[in-house]
């Protein structure tokens, strides 16, 4: 079995991900459904074994090795940075054998309209100075909005975006700015080291592939603190529960100092799922938080619970809920019912706005 038949398999059906595990067939990820691969059997250790390590360095084998998993990320299509795209790729072990997860992400970077993301977007990607955090599960197209914002001040400004990445994804075009992309590894030997050298760098705007731990998260902070825009990504479901992941990643005795910090720089949240469009394809569903008082209010006080209900009433400044665009979704015919449903925090809500009550 091949590596690269399966890679070209992989862009032919437009799938966003290739899973190789032993024992079963490779399988790919189209619209958000796993389909297996069936006609090319399954795998065996040797065979994965020889299709992971023809795609890394021996350095890279040896961390694989070590460390029982590996991020890296490879071209596809020809050209230094792959002409076509580029797969981000997760090679681990599971049940002592290496196994391995391919994500495509396409070299064309598409706009905010192209992909259906609300137009209050646009207001990030002006910014000069703050902090944008991006939230949702894995697969829900985090890394793609972010390009997306990133990509648009790159064409529109005379910037330095210095984005840090775990891998390098997208690759962006030449545009207006100077952009300087660092790759853990590779380009720097920790994000502490890679975000404390970062105001040396003299950049206008900042990318933080991952906040991960309380280090990432408050250097980050002080940097959007010192007069910068910074994006950042966070697994979470909600804009209230990334402020209070943010929050609670620190002791008792910083909590104050970082809920300070956050009501000072947050410009803002996009919280997004990605759903099966009727027809194919998928389609975001977002939520969004801005920046007003009672936000910063609720921050500064603890008060995250509140946070919900200044979305709700909020909707002319474009705050919008998660069950408000998983309903406006569902009006306009564009995704099922069952299908929102799943992805909502408050189902109830989602019943009550999308006239689904006596249906329940």
């Amino acid at each position: 079995m091949d590596v690269q038949e399966l890679l070209d398999l992989t862009v032919k059906n437009k799938a966003s991900d290739l899973h190789l595990l032993v024992g079963v067939p490779p399988s790919i990820r189209i619209d958000g459904i796993l389909r297996y691969l069936s006609d090319k059997g399954k795998i065996s250790p040797e065979e994965l074994e020889k299709m992971v390590y023809s795609l890394i360095t021996p350095e890279q084998k040896e961390l694989l090795i070590a460390n029982k998993e590996l991020d890296f990320s490879i071209g596809y299509g020809g050209g230094e940075y792959g002409d076509i795209g580029r797969l981000r790729v997760n090679a681990y072990f599971q049940r002592g054998y290496i196994s391995a997860a391919f994500r495509f992400l396409p070299r064309a970077i598409k706009s905010i309209e192209e992909l259906n993301l609300p137009q209050v977007l646009h207001r990030f990607a002006k910014m000069r100075q703050g902090f944008v955090l991006v939230a949702g599960p894995t697969g829900h197209g985090k890394s793609t909005t972010l390009a997306a914002m990133i990509n648009e001040i790159n064409m529109t400004k005379s910037f330095h975006i210095l984005t840090i990445e775990d891998p390098i994804e997208y690759i962006y075009p030449t545009g207006n700015s100077l952009i300087s992309q660092r790759e853990l590894g590779n380009d720097t030997h920790s994000w502490g080291m890679a975000l404390r050298s970062a105001l040396r760098e003299d950049p206008d705007v900042v990318l933080v592939g991952e906040m991960r731990d309380p280090e990432t998260m408050q250097a980050a902070l002080t940097i959007a603190e010192t007069g910068h825009l910074v994006f950042a990504t966070l697994h979470t479901n909600s804009a209230a529960q990334s402020i209070d992941r943010v929050v609670d990643s620190f002791p008792d005795h910083q909590r104050s100092q970082i809920r300070t910090q956050l009501a000072s720089t947050l410009r803002g949240i996009i919280s997004q799922r990605l759903l099966p469009r009727i027809g194919g394809g998928r389609v975001p569903a977002v939520e969004i938080l801005l920046d007003t008082p009672a936000v910063a209010n609720n921050i500064r006080e603890g008060k995250t619970h509140l946070i919900d209900s200044v979305i709700q009433t909020s909707k002319e400044l474009g705050m919008i809920t998660l069950e408000d665009s998983l309903s406006q979704l569902v009006l306009s015919g564009i995704v099922k019912y069952d299908d929102a449903r799943v992805y909502a925090i408050h189902e109830d809500e989602l019943l009550r706005l999308s006239g689904q009550m006596g249906q329940a």
